[in-house]
């Protein structure tokens, strides 16, 4: 009989001891309730206890979330219809205050979400061109995205860890204008490149020509000079053979005519034989 008290003081111990212990998991944030008050929502994770049917505890999910919104139309500067596709990625802050608000519920977080990122998308596109929001600010738009949306979640307990932007499609009507006025462009600066490129073809070209003129002219003119110290030297040469010997240098300059003369053996020369040209065969004796 005693035993059976026993074991049955160790169930209701248990049974009570189950009821009074919970455990926090790194994942999972905890609130504890007095008869439907909180009076504890900052716990850390671990073990702890609670009183039977005066506490009760709900836990949530701790992770990152992401609310990834279904892609949205939103007019641009121009009056342009774009296509953006985003998402946010979130967690709960302040438990208390993101059950107070929103019921502890994901869905409904998800829900207040979205409206204040569509605003916020809505604004900033309307602020820019096309070209500006599809290649040129987009950076800049999701740290603004990310910014303001944190301010304004964080009354709701929920912390926005970051807003991106997947992608931003134009619609068929926009992408024919767009893709027209990107080709001109690109047109346009393919003539200006060609142009540029024309001009400095020749300007080369030119110079070219110019460094041709000066080498040239600058060749000639040391040749002329050359030839005129050639010329010099040589008139020198033969003024001093004359001057040594008048007679032999005579000879000598006769020889070289007749070699001129008959260097082929169909030359023919008409001359009196008593020529001067024919002196040295007439009398090669040398006068004295």
């Amino acid at each position: 009989m005693n035993s059976r008290l026993f074991l049955g003081l160790i169930v209701i111990a248990l049974g009570i001891l189950s009821v009074s212990v919970f455990i926090v998991d790194e994942r999972e944030k905890a609130i504890k309730f007095r008869l439907g008050e909180i009076v504890r929502s900052d716990y850390t994770p671990g073990l702890y206890l609670q009183m039977p049917f005066v506490n009760n505890v709900r836990k949530f999910d701790a992770r990152i979330q992401t609310l990834d919104a279904q892609p949205t139309r939103y007019l641009t500067k121009e009056k342009k219809n774009v296509i953006v596709d985003s998402f946010v990625k979130w967690r709960i802050g302040d438990l208390e205050k993101f059950y107070i608000t929103m019921g502890g519920r994901t869905e409904q977080a998800n829900a207040r979400l979205f409206p204040i990122v569509s605003d916020q998308l809505r604004s900033e596109f309307g602020k820019r061109t096309i070209q500006e929001v599809v290649s040129g600010e987009r950076a800049e738009i999701m740290s603004i995205l990310s910014a303001n949306t944190k301010t304004q979640a964080a009354k709701y307990g929920i912390e926005v860890i970051d807003v991106r932007i997947k992608r931003v499609e134009l619609t068929a009507q926009v992408s024919g204008s767009v893709y027209g006025r990107m080709r001109a462009e690109r047109d346009r600066v393919a003539k200006e490149l060609r142009a540029r490129g024309r001009a400095e073809g020749e300007r080369i070209r030119a110079d070219a020509d110019r460094q041709y003129t000066v080498v040239l002219a600058e060749a000639y003119r040391k040749a002329q000079t050359l030839r005129g110290e050639g010329d010099a030297k040589a008139a020198e040469t033969y003024a001093n053979a004359y001057g040594a010997n008048k007679e032999f240098y005579s000879l000598y300059r006769s020889l070289n005519a007749y070699k001129t003369s008959f260097s082929n053996k169909n030359d023919v020369i008409l001359l009196a034989p008593d020529a001067d040209f024919f002196k040295y065969f007439n009398n090669p004796k040398p006068k004295k």
